[in-house]
């Protein structure tokens, strides 16, 4: 047998990635609701649907400065007439002279009624006295303060915003299921919310494991690996929405790596591991998680149709059954690792829809091989083309994945049955959007 064949019939015992997505979802249920201040709600998944309480405006106002007037007083006013402004405005005969009765602002607060041939001084947002429907704006009239004259007649309600124009009492502001944008915020208390139910951020543990980790700031010495992962994973885990914290590395200790997971349980909706997941001898995490403790929950180990990394975990640890997420050591299979299993699960946890990145179909500039029996996810750059549609760039891929990515938009896919892709032919590629 070829070593090709040997390599496909040893892809064939895999898991195939959709199979083993499904299998994990299905296991999960969204947070339960959480009412919270509309200071805090940016970035959550409405839980309900918000009605607006009050209308909004709440009053009718004036939606400029100027004089706020009756229409039928100004209905002789004419546009011939000289402005230091504007200069000669052709129109009616002559201007239209009224009395200043008063100045409102948007403080002010008592009610007031205008008579025929009076106006009020007004500013934006003031309450529009009983029986304007018109404000006029400054430019169009002399600037008076006790009588002012109007050299032209705006249109009747020009210059007022009545109670409710831009949002109706029991209107719908917003749907379950909708991220809560800063505008969603503004709309929301403007017209009178100050809470709203949302699915909750999930919390997000991440710990790496093994006796050679050291802590960044150094390089790596033999006998010894930089942690990357867990810096990695925690700023990976924020971009998707999540309250992540950072554990930092925990040693190859059996019951202090369990003792550490279990009491991480107590603030985490969410627990992500990396390395150990293997079966060589230093992969003490898989033994340690694989054991089930009645009470304290285990983790299945899944050897994966993916590449890079193969082997993924899932299960729940602590009594409290918290899902945990296993990923493999090496940087950049930890990174699609995240891509593909943990970040699902995150938006899954925060009622987030889809759960899954856009992908879109892109033109291929170059031609790759691939794994045969292993869904490959390589690093590319992907740009939209003239005219419509993406072209797509692959970069480093195989062990120079971490590299790749870090200069990555999107990630090409290659299926279990692709092992040359040509220039020119089309592709699936993940968007990597790296806004929130």
């Amino acid at each position: 047998m070829t070593a090709t064949a040997d390599a496909e019939a040893a892809a064939n015992e895999l898991m195939p990635l959709a199979d083993y997505l499904g299998s994990v979802l299905r296991r999960l249920r969204v947070l339960p609701p959480l009412d919270l201040d509309l200071t805090q709600a940016h970035g959550n998944v409405l839980a309900t649907d918000v009605l607006a309480p009050h209308p909004y405006p709440a009053f009718d106002q004036a939606a400029i400065d100027g004089y706020a007037a009756r229409w039928e007083d100004l209905s002789g006013a004419g546009r011939t007439g000289t402005h230091p402004a504007f200069g000669r405005v052709e129109g009616g005969p002559r201007p239209v002279r009224l009395d200043v009765v008063g100045d409102l602002g948007a403080a002010s607060w008592r009610p007031v009624r205008l008579n025929p041939g009076t106006c009020f001084s007004v500013a934006a947002g003031a309450p529009l006295p009983i029986g304007a429907d018109v404000v006029v704006p400054v430019h169009w009239t002399d600037e008076g303060m006790a009588a002012v004259e109007i050299l032209h007649a705006p249109k009747r309600g020009s210059g007022v915003r009545r109670a409710g124009d831009t949002i109706a009492a029991g209107q719908v502001l917003a749907r379950a299921g909708a991220d809560v944008t800063p505008a969603m915020v503004a709309t929301f208390a403007a017209s009178g919310i100050g809470h709203v139910v949302v699915r909750p951020s999930p919390r997000v543990v991440v710990v790496a494991t093994g006796d050679e980790l050291v802590d960044v700031g150094r390089p790596s010495q033999p006998g010894q690996v930089v942690d990357a992962n867990s810096h990695a994973l925690t700023a990976a885990a924020v971009e998707a929405g999540a309250l992540a914290y950072r554990i930092g590395i925990c040693d190859d200790d059996p019951e202090g790596l369990r003792g550490l997971l279990e009491d991480q349980t107590l603030r985490a909706d969410l627990v992500i591991t990396t390395g150990g997941t293997g079966t060589g001898p230093g992969d003490m995490l898989r033994r340690v998680l694989s054991r089930p403790v009645p009470g304290r929950g285990a983790v299945e180990f899944t050897d994966v149709a993916l590449c890079p990394g193969a082997t993924l975990g899932f299960g729940t640890v602590g009594g409290e059954e918290v899902p945990v997420v296993c990923l493999p050591g090496e940087p950049g299979a930890a990174l699609i690792g995240f891509e593909v299993l943990a970040r699902p699960v995150i938006q899954l946890l925060a009622g987030a829809e889809p759960v899954f990145r856009h992908s879109v179909k892109a033109h291929l500039l170059e031609t790759v091989s691939s794994p045969g029996g292993l869904r490959e996810f390589r690093p590319a750059h992907v740009a939209e083309r003239r005219g419509g549609g993406h072209t797509v760039q692959p970069l480093a891929g195989g062990p120079y994945t971490l590299s790749g990515l870090a200069e990555a938009n999107g990630l090409l896919v290659l299926g279990e049955r692709v092992t040359t892709a040509a220039a020119g032919s089309t592709v699936d590629v993940l968007l990597l959007d790296r806004r929130r």
